[in-house]
């Protein structure tokens, strides 16, 4: 198998120690909007269950524990040992330690390969194509791979609808804005944020066929984020079906904070 240099300590320790995981897409508007959304798209393009589905970079397992509800077989596979611990607790999921550049599986051996937040924090790409090369390994033939990956404009237009781009922020946000390489002292963590087409290459150097790029929470996540949960709870309706509206409009995908590459092992 592939070997890959270590996850950036600073990441781990973010994830560790600074950042409640857990419950990162129930506590606001913005996370529902994307946890629905994301759902909606898994739904449509996974097999009937019992699928055997391998969930890389799955944290706490928020997605593992639907997916085993559902009646797959969930492996989850976490840098972070206090999220391999919470999500070895769930019913039906298998979880262990471990890095998307090196994963721990035979070759052919999974139905569906997630990746839905290790190209995150890849700022190289040679180690994202590793990452979307190793899940493609473990993909059967015809089987599918789901990444995810984080806007180029989303910190600057979460910044804009909360009215904080500022003099002192503006150089920062212009260099994402220019290489994709987040300033962790701007907020999160070290991340890289890519451009659709972007995303869609990396798939397609990885070995995957048939690439399709989505977009996510669609043009409403900025609004929401000014929002609280009672007041924006009855507008997730609206916001969903807007986004499926855009969802590939190659005018309005880069309004989606996040985007979902669905691409297929050949």
């Amino acid at each position: 198998m592939n070997t890959g240099p270590a996850l950036d300590p600073e990441i781990l320790e973010f994830y560790s120690d600074r950042y409640e995981e857990d419950t990162r897409l129930q506590r606001t508007a913005h996370g529902r909007l994307e946890l629905l959304r994301t759902r909606e798209l898994l739904d449509r393009f996974l097999p009937a269950a019992p699928a055997h589905v391998v969930d890389v970079g799955g944290a706490t397992g928020v997605h593992a524990r639907w997916l085993a509800e559902a009646g797959h077989s969930v492996d989850l596979i976490d840098p972070v040992p206090s999220h391999v611990a919470q999500a070895g607790e769930i019913p039906g999921v298998r979880a262990q330690t471990g890095d998307a550049r090196a994963l721990p599986f035979d070759d052919a051996s999974a139905d569906v390969v997630l990746l839905l937040g290790p190209l995150y924090h890849l700022t190289e790409r040679r180690d994202r194509v590793l990452a979307l090369r190793e899940a493609a390994r473990v993909a059967r033939p015809g089987g599918l791979v789901v990444a995810a990956a984080i806007s180029r404009y989303a910190g600057l237009l979460e910044l804009a609808a909360l009215g904080e781009v500022s003099a002192e922020n503006e150089p920062s946000l212009r260099r994402a804005l220019e290489t994709g390489l987040h300033d962790p002292r701007s907020g999160f963590t070290t991340a890289y944020f890519h451009l659709p087409e972007e995303l869609s290459g990396e798939l397609a150097e990885a070995g995957l066929d048939a690439v399709t790029v989505y977009g996510v929470e669609g043009p409403s996540a900025p609004a929401l984020d000014n929002l609280p949960l009672d007041q924006a709870d009855p507008l997730l309706g609206s916001a969903i079906r807007a986004a499926r509206l855009l969802e590939t409009d190659p005018a309005m995908i880069c309004a989606s904070p996040h985007f979902l590459a669905v691409g297929r092992v050949v």
